[in-house]
């Protein structure tokens, strides 16, 4: 190629250009590739950090021929693992390519002539070794995945179902490639068939991955408890309609959707409905398949569920109790007059049509309409509840 003497030369002249051919890279990445826009900014800090070491690494690799040899693994070995998860394999080959690009064009515009014909050799070399060197990483992560991940994933997933939910658990939690601070939602619901479960436990996240949600999945006996994280996910009915797409994965029966939480230390409060809601949604099989904890109210109640029966009493009956305009005495007089305006009106000596304007205050303060039998049935519950707390 040249001798060693020149090579370092000609090393040393490429190094005084190494940081502006890292800025060069990241503004072509930004440019050319509309994932690369979409990542994080500490992301997008750790490919400015694996754009950096492979420039230098090529550098190295070309300067130093009699020392230990010099890796193209080690481009790669800057990045935390989790990283594997964020990026594919395809968008790294995609970062390489273009990386490489720029350092020929500035090779091309900055070097001098004489040095240009050997660098053109040494990177077509060099992108053939980067380049086999990721296709190892990438097997070697998806090799240890396999195993770790999996009991990581389910440790997490365990411990949340048993409220141990923390700092620490966060942390585990990264490393799967999950963001802090993104709401999210427990969903629990049967078990896939044995022989299906682990195929389905990947093509669920997988799917979850293409619906841009983040999925940590695990089974606990004949049930499957998943975490849904995205920020798509804002209430009930955006959980309800994501789990739908998803409910394919789960076996056969009704599947929970526990509320939405803000962050991964919050999720025991999604799981504990949603646990508490499978476990009484045998009550209301004429349910829908996939519901909301909170549309299993009176069911989980009935169980036992102190949580749901603290919810009637504040956010339903409290806030009728104080309301004005004898709407408490309207809905129990509408309840017990079989749904009937004109028969609540006759009782109350009130016109039908004050009965009805009544009716959408009803609703109105507490969410439920009283003339909807399953509301109805939630808020007579309510009411007993509140009486008998007092």
């Amino acid at each position: 190629m040249s001798s060693d003497r020149t090579r370092r030369a000609i090393a040393k002249r490429l190094t005084a250009r190494t940081s502006a051919m890292t800025t060069a890279t990241l503004e072509e990445m930004s440019r050319r590739h509309s994932w690369f826009r979409d990542l994080s900014a500490e992301e997008r800090s750790w490919i400015s950090i694996v754009a950096r070491s492979g420039i230098d690494g090529f550098v190295r690799w070309f300067a130093d021929d009699d020392a230990e040899p010099y890796s193209p693994i080690d481009v790669f070995d800057v990045a935390p693992r989790s990283m594997t998860r964020k990026i594919s394999l395809h968008q790294t080959v995609e970062l390489v390519r273009t990386t490489l690009d720029v350092v020929e064009d500035r090779i091309e515009t900055e070097m001098p002539r004489g040095d240009r014909q050997v660098l053109r050799t040494a990177i077509a070399h060099y992108s053939r070794e980067v380049a086999f060197a990721a296709a190892e990483v990438y097997a070697r992560a998806a090799e240890r995945r396999g195993t770790w991940d999996e009991r990581l994933e389910s440790l997490v997933v365990d411990a949340v179902v048993r409220a141990d939910a923390d700092e620490q658990l966060v942390s585990r939690a990264s490393t799967l490639g999950w963001r802090p601070g993104v709401n999210l939602c427990v969903v629990v619901g049967r078990a896939p068939t044995i022989e299906h479960e682990l195929h389905e436990l990947n093509v669920l996240r997988r799917d979850g991955e293409r619906m841009q949600i983040t999925v940590l999945a695990a089974l606990q006996s004949d049930r499957l408890v998943v975490i849904l994280s995205s920020h798509k996910l804002v209430d009930d009915t955006a959980t309800v309609a994501t789990t739908e797409a998803l409910a394919g994965h789960f076996g056969p029966g009704p599947i929970v959707v526990g509320p939405v939480v803000a962050d991964l230390t919050l999720a025991p409060i999604s799981a504990r409905a949603a646990l508490s809601g499978a476990r009484a949604a045998r009550a209301w099989p004429e349910g829908p398949r996939v519901m909301a904890a909170v549309d299993l109210l009176p069911e989980r109640v009935l169980s036992g569920d102190e949580e749901a029966r603290a919810w009637l009493v504040e956010e339903v009956y409290n806030p009728l109790a104080a309301a004005s305009g004898d709407l408490m005495d309207t809905t129990v007089s509408f309840l017990d007059h079989g749904c009937s305006v004109e028969g609540t009106g006759r009782s109350m000596f009130i016109h039908p049509n004050t009965v009805r304007y009544r009716l959408k205050r009803i609703q109105d303060i507490t969410g439920y309409s009283p003339s909807d039998p399953r509301e109805a049935y939630v808020l007579r519950l309510a009411i007993t509840l509140g009486r008998l707390k007092k």
